[in-house]
């Protein structure tokens, strides 16, 4: 009797070793199964980021073509006289109001020419963030950009491209918190001048 006994508490104890294994087993599963969906969106992320940077690489290919024969047509002193009063202008107006009203500020006095010529995305993307001084998403920008700019249709993804574009010129940085990915202005790149003080 006493081998049968000491039989069955040998199986019990196989047994409940095996459904604690078993439990762990299935626990490292899931574990696996989690990071593994991670990793594929991270790689699925990855992947999209490549083609924006391909499609930017183009453009900057095509661009580099065009403006240097646009350059030689146009004269650039009116539009760096602009530059500086809007320089002047924005650090006026981020004095005497919130910084918000300076964003929107700041993002209006890029606003088009009167020859008709308009500010890129970049340059007005690049210009909203150099104000804020802050991390901002593509979705934060568009909002900024579309208030500031009613007359023009602002599209999600065309200043998505935009805010790539400047990555891959050195003029922004990415970072991603989670799944979200900010931008903002490369430390290397220094502040719109000041207007030259009279001598």
């Amino acid at each position: 009797m006493s081998e049968v006994a000491e039989a069955s508490t040998v199986t019990a104890s196989y047994a409940q070793k095996v459904t604690q294994d078993l439990a762990v087993t299935r626990s490292e599963q899931e574990r696996v199964r989690a990071e593994l969906t991670r990793l594929q969106d991270e790689l699925r992320q990855l992947e999209e980021s490549e083609q924006v940077l391909v499609k930017v690489q183009v453009v900057l290919a095509d661009a580099s073509g065009s403006a240097s024969g646009q350059n030689k047509k146009k004269a650039s002193v009116p539009s760096a006289r602009r530059g500086k009063a809007s320089a002047a202008q924005v650090k006026a107006s981020g004095k005497a109001k919130s910084s918000k009203a300076g964003a929107k500020t700041a993002a209006k006095e890029a606003a088009p020419a009167k020859d008709g010529s308009e500010e890129t995305w970049a340059a007005l993307a690049s210009g909203y963030l150099t104000v804020q001084g802050e991390p901002k998403s593509a979705a934060e920008v568009t909002a900024a950009l579309s208030e500031a700019h009613p007359q023009r249709k602002v599209q999600a993804t065309v200043v998505r491209n935009a805010l790539e574009q400047g990555v891959a010129r050195g003029l922004l940085e990415r970072s991603k918190q989670g799944r979200s990915v900010y931008y903002t202005p490369a430390a290397t790149v220094p502040a719109s001048p000041e207007p030259a003080a009279a001598l």
